[in-house]
Formats: structure tokens, sequence, C-alpha cells
């Protein structure tokens, strides 16, 4: 909020040059935003498909939270009134591919009622497969 009224003052005093700065800034802040959610969000997508890739069955629970998950991220990610979306393919698969290893870890701590390690249940799934088809469940 402080932002906003910084730019106006800005605008009232016509300095349009530092105005024009801060709405780069503004922008910026509302883009990382975005993405710490889709982040957020994707990992918990992963979880859901490491824990299904390694038990080889799925819950009801898992394909909900998969479903949420999905339609959250595009929520996110769709621009309103321009249309498109905030993050492209490549970007999306690069946030999904930094929070692998987080949701690795999460999800040996669900998955066989923790029985297993990160490492061990990294070995009973394909990591690029799985960023793959969650890559394919949030461009559907």
């Amino acid at each position: 909020m402080e932002e906003l009224l910084e730019l106006r003052q800005l605008l009232e005093q016509g300095k349009i040059y530092e105005a024009l700065l801060l709405v780069d800034e503004l922008e910026e802040m509302s883009l990382s935003d975005k993405i710490n959610k889709i982040d957020s969000y994707g990992v918990i997508l992963l979880i859901h498909l490491i824990k299904q890739k390694a038990e080889k069955r799925s819950t009801r629970s898992w394909d909900v939270s998969i479903e949420n998950t999905v339609r959250e991220i595009n929520k996110i990610n769709k621009r309103r009134k321009s249309g498109g979306f905030y993050l492209n393919q490549a970007e999306l698969m690069d946030i999904l591919q930094q929070g692998y290893q987080v949701a690795l870890k999460r999800a040996a701590l669900e998955a066989f009622e923790g029985r297993y390690e990160a490492q061990e249940l990294a070995a009973m799934v394909e990591q690029q497969e799985t960023l793959a088809e969650a890559l394919k469940l949030i461009q559907e």
C-alpha cells in the first residue's frame, strides 16, 4: 500500500520517470508473489504424484489435491485482462524442477507410512517422467 501512495505522490509531482520505475518495481513484486505461490502449489502437486508413482496407487484425497493444485496454479498464472499467462512452459518446468527435491523429502514422510528416506523414494520414481506429468496436468 505504501508503494501506491508513493506512486500517487510522484504522479502528482509530475515525476513520470520515477513513477514508471516504481511501476516496474510493483510489477516485479507481483510476479515474484505469483511465482512463490505457483512454487508452493507445484510442490504439493509433485508430492502427490511422487506418492502415486512410488506406491503404485492413488487415493481420492490425492486425486482431489492434484486437481485442486492444478486449478490454483492455472488461476494464478492466467493474466486476467490481457489474456495469456505470466509464466510459459519452460518457466513452469523450471519452477517444478526447483521444487522437486523439497517435494521428494515431504513425500518420503508420507509414502509407505514414512518407512523410506528421500533417496530411497527417489530410486522408486522417475524424476523426469514425474515432472513431465506435472507440466502436462497444468497445461491441460
